[in-house]
C-alpha cells in the first residue's frame, strides 16, 4: 500500500509515491536542500547531478525523477532562495524606502549562498517565494502611483540591478586557482598620465565595499524613477 507525496519545489516533477513505513532517501525539498548545501561546499561549477546523487547515497537517475535537468533543479533552488525576503514586514510606508528594503533582502539572500547569483540567473520559477516577492515589488510601485507598464519595468530594473551587482560581488570575493581580483595589478596599470580620469577614481574601483556601492547604485535608480514623474514625489530613505 502507499501514499502519495507532497507536492515539491516549482521546476520539480511529480513525486513518485513511497513505501508506508520506509522514509524516502529522495523527495524534491530534500534534494534542494541537499544541493544548497552541497553548492556552498563545492561551488555552482562543481555541483553535478552525479556529485548530488552520491551527497544523497542515491543514483544518480533516481534524482530524474523529480528533475528531468539540472536547470529544473537550479529553478527550484533559485525559489527556495527567496524563501525568507518576506517573512518580515516592510518597514516603511514610503514607497522608496519599501522598494529599497525589497532590492536589499533580494541581495541579501543571494548572498546567503555561495553562488547564489549564478544560481538564480536566468530561471524563471513560477513558485510562491519567487511570484510573491514580484508581487509585492511590482505592488509597492503600483501604490506609489506607477502605471501598470511603468511598475512592471521598473520592478524588472530593480532585479536585474540587484541581480547584476551581486553576480559582480560575488565574482570579486571569489578565490580561484588565479587567486582572488588584485587590486594592485589595476592600480599598477592605472597611471596618472595615461589615464588621468581614471587614476583618481581607484579607490573607489578597488573598494570591496561592495554595500555602498549598491547603495549608491540603488539609490540612483530610484531618484531616476521618482524623476520620471510617474510616482509621486517624496522624501524617505531610497539607500
Amino acid at each position: 500500500m502507499s501514499s502519495a507525496s507532497t507536492p515539491g519545489p516549482p521546476g520539480a516533477r511529480p513525486a513518485a509515491t513511497t513505501t508506508r513505513g520506509r522514509p524516502p532517501k529522495l523527495d524534491q525539498a530534500r534534494t534542494v536542500d541537499v544541493a544548497l548545501a552541497l553548492l556552498d561546499e563545492v561551488g555552482l561549477d562543481a555541483l553535478t547531478m552525479r556529485r548530488l546523487a552520491e551527497a544523497m547515497d542515491v543514483r544518480a537517475g533516481a534524482l530524474y525523477r523529480y528533475f528531468a535537468t539540472k536547470h529544473e533543479l537550479l529553478t527550484a533552488m533559485a525559489e527556495a532562495l527567496l524563501a525568507d525576503c518576506l517573512d518580515q514586514p516592510l518597514p516603511s510606508p514610503d514607497w522608496s524606502e519599501r522598494l529599497a528594503e525589497l532590492a536589499r533582502r533580494m541581495r541579501s539572500a543571494l548572498l546567503g549562498r555561495r553562488d547564489g547569483a549564478r544560481v538564480y540567473a536566468g530561471t524563471h520559477s513560477t513558485g510562491r517565494h519567487t511570484l510573491g516577492f514580484a508581487d509585492t515589488l511590482i505592488g509597492v510601485l503600483r501604490e506609489a502611483d506607477f502605471a501598470p507598464d511603468d511598475a512592471a519595468r521598473a520592478a524588472l530594473t530593480v532585479v536585474n540591478f540587484t541581480l547584476g551587482h551581486t553576480l559582480e560581488e560575488q565574482a570579486a570575493r571569489q578565490v580561484t586557482d588565479d587567486g582572488p581580483a588584485d587590486p594592485e595589478r589595476l592600480r599598477e596599470a592605472v597611471t596618472p598620465a595615461q589615464y588621468p580620469h581614471l587614476a583618481p577614481a581607484l579607490p573607489v574601483l578597488t573598494s570591496t565595499d561592495f554595500a555602498a556601492h549598491f547603495t549608491f547604485g540603488l539609490r540612483l535608480l530610484i531618484e531616476g524613477l521618482r524623476a520620471t514623474g510617474r510616482g509621486p514625489a517624496s522624501p524617505g530613505a531610497d539607500g
